[in-house]
């Protein structure tokens, strides 16, 4: 029987030709199966129930998950791509699974760095992708892209690529062009294989400043910013599991958008971490 395979702590089936995307599944994992239906079903009000939920796509279609069928059937304008299919349009399936199975889900990257997993979280055009690319480039694991679903302080792989714009592609000298994926074009930095437990060990936070900069937050910070950036739009199953997620040590990255900083920012980000 072939090994089982999935991402974002789900096991997979009808993601046929994205393999390497994937990895080894647990079948202790929710079972989904994807498919997907061209030109088929109406984008209405999103939904989200205990049982399915409907959710719009910004490219146009939609996606219907369901629970107790262990599906994901996404209605699209046009085909996906096995890779398309993985990343990006796997993630809303991953934070509506999450919150039915008691997880959480943050728009969030995440890097092994000194034995444990830092997730790396930001808004949008802050550096995130950029970061974690930077990072894979000098050897470390990168664990997810864009959203980074955790049990507890249990951490689950995301496929293994990272998409970058134009510009930190030319610049980190990374990426494959892969057209269009999702709403924009994108250049994919492949990761490599995935296959151990995962235990989260903190945050890191991105944002601008004038100088590279690690500093550290207290916990109270860290709460709002995780309420924040959190995956999904839902009153959270047990707001208790929110405390030993914000008893983590939590650090903030600044640094200049200039090209020529980011690697003496990566250096003090490795060097506070333990990396």
């Amino acid at each position: 029987m072939p090994e089982a395979l999935g991402a974002y702590g789900l096991r997979l089936l009808g993601a046929d030709g994205a393999e390497a995307a994937l990895v080894p599944a647990s079948d202790t994992w929710p079972l989904v199966h994807l498919r997907v239906e061209v030109g088929a079903g109406q984008a209405g009000p999103e939904h989200l129930g205990d049982v399915r939920a409907h959710v719009r796509l910004r490219t146009g279609g939609c996606i219907d998950i369901d629970r107790q069928a262990g599906s994901a059937v996404y209605s699209v304008p046009s085909p996906l791509s096995p890779d398309e299919l993985v990343h990006p349009y796997l993630a809303p399936v991953a934070a509506v699974t999450a919150h039915w199975y008691g997880r959480e889900s943050f728009h969030a990257g995440a890097v092994a760095i000194g034995g444990g997993v830092w997730a790396v979280v930001g808004d949008r055009h802050s550096g995130k992708s950029t970061t974690l690319a930077a990072l894979a480039l000098r050897g470390l694991d990168v664990v997810s892209d864009d959203v980074l679903v955790v049990d507890g302080l249990e951490a689950f792989a995301g496929p293994r690529t990272i998409d970058l714009r134009a510009d930190a592609a030319a610049h980190l000298g990374a990426g494959e062009g892969i057209g269009f994926a999702g709403a924009r074009k994108r250049w994919r930095l492949r990761l490599s294989a995935l296959d151990r437990r995962l235990t989260l060990s903190g945050w890191l936070f991105t944002t601008w400043a004038d100088d590279a900069v690690v500093a550290r937050l207290p916990s109270s910070a860290t709460l709002s910013r995780l309420l924040r950036h959190r995956a999904i739009n839902a009153v959270p199953n047990d707001a208790s599991a929110f405390l030993p997620l914000c008893a983590l040590p939590a650090w903030e990255l600044r640094r200049p958008r200039s090209w020529d900083a980011l690697p003496g920012a990566v250096d003090r980000l490795l060097q506070t971490v333990g990396g």
